[in-house]
């Protein structure tokens, strides 16, 4: 139809653009962008609301607002758009989170984030003069993405106590060698 959507998205330090934080998610490149960024947030989405249901809300809210935020002050001067900067927070807060936490569940999600993502660290740097990717949203969303994992260390799911590493003090567990009863029984 030949609109012009991009807008919708971040102009970096420009009051007027302030609200594009909160759109920007909604805008994209072409169909290629829209289809990359909806599997990533669906599947990154599903797991965080899998295994992080507590703080599900939390982290995707924030996640949300803080890396456009941020995006709006770091950017260059150029329009940003794409749901990028909310994907990266959310494979970084996975991913971190994971590791933080030492639970073995959560550590096998950071090593499947790792995996399929991994690729994903190398556009948080600028690779060119003019390049048309919002790297700076990205390093946005992956400084999110690894804060709010430190800030949430403590809630939601923990790694359990096994209840071997909880030594009982009642029970002596010392060896007696002149125990007559242990010499007796083993002579039998």
């Amino acid at each position: 139809m030949g609109w012009d959507f991009h807008t919708g998205g971040v102009f970096p330090r420009r009051i007027e653009n302030l609200w594009g934080i909160f759109t920007l998610v909604f805008v994209h490149a072409d169909l290629g962008h829209l289809t990359n960024n909806v599997i990533s947030f669906v599947i990154l989405a599903s797991l965080l609301y899998y295994f992080y249901m507590q703080i599900a809300n939390k982290v995707m809210l924030v996640s949300y607002v803080a890396s456009g935020l941020i995006l709006w002050v770091i950017g260059r001067d150029s329009w940003h758009i794409g749901a990028s900067g909310l994907i990266y927070s959310l494979a970084f807060f996975l991913f971190f989170s994971g590791m933080i936490r030492k639970h073995v569940q959560l550590i096998a999600i950071s090593l499947i984030v790792a995996f399929v993502y991994g690729g994903m660290i190398w556009h948080i740097f600028p690779w060119q003069v003019n390049d048309p990717i919002s790297w700076e949203g990205h390093l946005a969303g992956g400084v999110i993405g690894f804060l709010l994992s430190i800030y949430y260390r403590n809630e939601g799911p923990q790694k359990p106590v096994h209840v071997w590493e909880e030594e009982d003090d009642s029970i002596d567990y010392s060896f007696d060698e002149n125990d007559e009863s242990d010499a007796s029984a083993e002579e039998e």
